[in-house]
């Protein structure tokens, strides 16, 4: 039988309100940098829709902005149940694993909010539109971005990062791989 209005909007909120963890939850890998106050997940969202929002419109052939956005938003949210898991846990898991478990809290937790969060969190992981691989470069330089904002700040020895922002491989995005060089010409800068 068809879900009654109440049982949809109590899905939905049980959703909504799960998803309030990303405000609080911090970015493991500025917390074991060192940096004592380090920006949350939800930061890290709304910080990589800026970046598509600024970058997005100037790609060649044109991206789906909106399908883009649509994808940032929901990139993170099964962190909101397992926490932003470091870099060195991952790397020790089996290959596979933690893509497994983030599809799968993500069908649980975005199934309160509508059929398109879910599909476009299971869009993101597959890495397969020019959209997803687009977000997921964003992903990366919103991490420079916020590293350049520490750098400035006298924060932290954060080199590894600077690594991570060098190797990143901005694919057929000319805009990404210009502020991507602008970055790290300004960390150059910061040293």
């Amino acid at each position: 039988p068809p879900a009654s209005i109440a049982d949809l909007l109590l899905d939905t909120l049980a959703a909504l309100t799960s998803l309030l963890a990303l405000d609080r939850l911090p970015r493991t890998g500025w917390l074991l940098s060192g940096i004592e106050d380090p920006e949350t997940i939800a930061g890290h969202v709304v910080s990589t829709a800026h970046l598509v929002l600024a970058l997005a419109p100037a790609v060649e052939p044109p991206l789906d902005v909106d399908r883009a956005l649509a994808l940032t938003i929901v990139h993170d949210s099964p962190e909101a149940w397992t926490g932003d898991l470091p870099k060195q846990v991952s790397m020790t898991l089996p290959p596979g694993m933690k893509r497994d478990l983030e599809a799968r809290v993500a069908d649980e937790l975005l199934a309160g909010l509508s059929e398109t969060a879910r599909e476009r969190h299971s869009e993101y992981a597959a890495e397969e539109t020019r959209e997803s691989l687009f977000v997921r470069v964003c992903d990366k330089l919103q991490l420079g971005v916020q590293l350049l904002a520490y750098r400035r700040a006298g924060l932290g020895e954060l080199d590894e990062f600077v690594e991570t922002l060098r190797s990143l491989d901005c694919g057929e995005f000319a805009p990404a791989r210009a502020l991507q060089a602008e970055l790290l010409s300004c960390l150059a800068d910061c040293e």
